[in-house]
């Protein structure tokens, strides 16, 4: 219940709204108790001589002294009922039959009105905690270091941000809306049924304890099924984002029949779930209403009996008593549902909340400075680093100083650990051993937002967003001028390619850049960080994916972008790394040969020249 609670916790800013739907809900309750209560006088003008009306409050007051009720309520009881035969059964039958008909329209146009005031409060209250709810669960998002986003689907993350707040979201009514209105029905009906005759309805609850404890037991079954529904449901949205998102090697492979395969056995499964769900959800209702049947049948035989054989009660007065037991069964069988949603609900937030308490590695240090300007160097002292699920080095004690305007070509077989030491600047991840520093500050001990302020980042695997090229490529600013947005493109060598697309620097450009080819989404993102005007430039093998005339292209944006700038690359041109100003060989994660390119190709037996050999010769500018 501790995850419940902490959902409800989101409601407390909409404190003013839950007071309105309570006011509401207790309005609502008295008149919906008035309208039934109103029955008995009715049926006795209906049904019985006028001088039986005088006789009502003097049965109402023998039923009230023999029961328990304190003298207090007794008397307001009689206060309520002489008013009300004072101001209403007055008058011939026609007359009362009147004031009896308008006082039931008007409670009832009352009932239904506190009715939707509380509803609408009640929606408010639940669709705007939710809205925080979210919001808290993205915004931490942000905070996670990449390594997380590696260890968790992207499906099962969705899902948690639609499929389980949704579940949460339901419960928040059932907490407010079930757990206020419909415990209050029970009251305003019960002591409806205790005015009427006490020991009638004393003998209409001694079932209850046991009900109680059937549907605590539904509900916790609920709660374990609801994890595991949960789970599946986040492996198929992960199958169908994989899916989409990778059609073009599915049709390719030939493997559509493979994924439909797949796709089914997760569908099963869930189907599998979902139907052990409903049973165990379903089974409350049924159980609940039962039990109700059985009171009402118990009931009407020991309420025939007083009419019958005891006296004590009058005709009018058993009906009345039923309608309002009546009344009690649905939120009775209400209630019977809202331990179920609860549980369910506390499963769903238990997904939500994994996300909000994980706690991000990579964060602001308390004494963190800004780091305003890059003025020196970027030094790397003994630095180690291996990933949290993995047992041998990356990166092993790796050391090398890089001045302010200085080009840095990282080259090595793959896996050797390249792209794992430039993720290490911007802070992707941390050192496992030894330190980075910029001007002679550890990293650490800067602000993330500083720090990476000052970088570009341009990878081989680009990403652009479902919007305008304008918008891409000013992305994070606002109100940027368009001129120097045209400005970055024509020197990323874009500007030619937008100004031919339909709208230009409007045009949207789909999901991921779909609609432009590999080399105009890495012009684009070229373009992006030229804006961006960054001290510090990192090229992971930015060209590598290319054809020829593309690479061309981009290595000339690529060569502009790195001027008067810091630059790390990992590339496969040559010309990039000839213009290097120190090239750092790496393999299995340690640094074996540093230089320039004509002292590295001097040494015979270097790894550097192999790989030039192998790689570079059929590049020769």
């Amino acid at each position: 219940m501790n995850s419940y609670y902490r959902i409800l916790s989101y409601t407390k800013p909409y404190w003013k709204h839950i007071g309105l739907t309570f006011v509401f809900t207790i309005l609502f309750a008295i008149l919906n108790g008035v309208s039934v209560y109103l029955t008995i006088p009715l049926l006795d003008t209906l049904f019985q001589d006028p001088a039986s009306n005088q006789n009502i409050s003097q049965t109402s007051s023998i039923t009230s002294s023999s029961s328990f009720l304190p003298d207090w309520i007794i008397s307001i009881k009689d206060d309520i009922v002489n008013t009300f035969n004072t101001y209403i059964l007055t008058g011939d039958k026609i007359e009362i039959l009147i004031k009896i008909c308008s006082v039931i329209l008007v409670a009832f146009l009352l009932k239904n009105f506190f009715s939707y005031m509380q509803s609408y409060f009640m929606a408010y209250v639940e669709f705007a905690s939710m809205k925080d709810l979210r919001d808290d669960a993205y915004k931490h998002l942000h905070k996670l270091p990449i390594g997380y986003f590696k260890s968790e689907r992207v499906g099962n993350l969705i899902s948690r941000f639609t499929n389980d707040v949704n579940i949460v979201q339901s419960s928040i009514s059932a907490t407010f809306s079930n757990l206020i209105k419909e415990p209050l029905t029970i009251i305003v009906f019960l002591a409806i049924t205790i005015s009427i005759s006490w020991r009638l309805s004393l003998f209409a609850f001694i079932i209850v304890p046991a009900a109680s404890l059937i549907i605590a037991w539904i509900g916790n079954r609920l709660k374990k099924l609801t994890v595991v529904l949960q789970t599946k449901l986040a492996e198929i949205t992960s199958i169908l984002q994989e899916t989409i998102s990778g059609v073009k090697i599915v049709k390719a492979f030939g493997m559509e029949e493979f994924e439909n395969e797949r796709f089914k056995r997760e569908t099963k499964n869930y189907f599998k779930m979902v139907l052990r769900t409903v049973r165990t959800r379903n089974l409350s209702s049924p159980i609940t209403e039962i039990l109700s049947i059985i009171i009402g049948v118990v009931i009407i035989y020991y309420g025939g009996i007083l009419v019958l054989v005891d006296k004590s009660l009058n005709a009018s007065q058993f009906l009345g008593f039923l309608f309002a037991i009546f009344q009690m069964m649905p939120p009775i069988k209400e209630l019977g549902s809202v331990n179920n949603r609860i549980q369910e609900a506390s499963a769903a937030a238990d997904r939500i909340f994994e996300i909000i308490d994980t706690e991000p590695h990579i964060k602001n240090a308390p004494d963190a400075v800004t780091l305003n300007e890059f003025k020196e160097d970027i030094v790397f002292d003994n630095v180690s680093f291996k990933y949290s699920d993995g047992e041998v080095n990356v990166l092993d004690n790796v050391s090398f100083t890089v001045k302010r305007g200085e080009i840095i070509a990282l080259v090595g077989p793959s896996g050797g650990g390249k792209s794992t030491l430039a993720d290490l600047i911007p802070r992707f991840y941390d050192p496992t051993d030894g330190s980075i520093l910029i001007d002679g500050i550890n990293l650490k001990h800067l602000t993330v937002e500083s720090l990476r302020s000052k970088m570009g980042i341009v990878t081989q695997e680009t990403f652009l967003f479902n919007t305008t090229v304008a918008e891409n490529i000013a992305y994070g600013l606002t109100d940027y001028p368009m001129e120097k947005i045209i400005e970055a493109a024509k020197t990323a060598n874009a500007h030619n390619f937008i100004s031919e697309m339909p709208q230009g620097y409007e045009t949207v450009i789909g999901e991921r850049g779909v609609k432009l080819s590999g080399g105009q989404r890495q012009r684009l993102t070229i373009a992006r960080a030229l804006l961006k005007d960054p001290s510090i430039m990192i090229f992971d093998e930015a060209t590598s994916a290319l054809d020829n005339e593309s690479e061309i292209l981009v290595q000339e944006a690529i060569e502009r972008l790195m001027l008067n700038r810091t630059t790390f690359v990992i590339a496969h041109r040559l010309s990039t790394i000839r213009n290097a100003t120190n090239i750092l060989v790496l393999d299995r994660g340690r640094i074996i040969q540093r230089g320039t390119h004509e002292e590295l190709i001097a040494e015979e037996k270097g790894l550097y020249k192999k790989l030039f050999e192998m790689q570079f010769r059929d590049n020769n500018d």
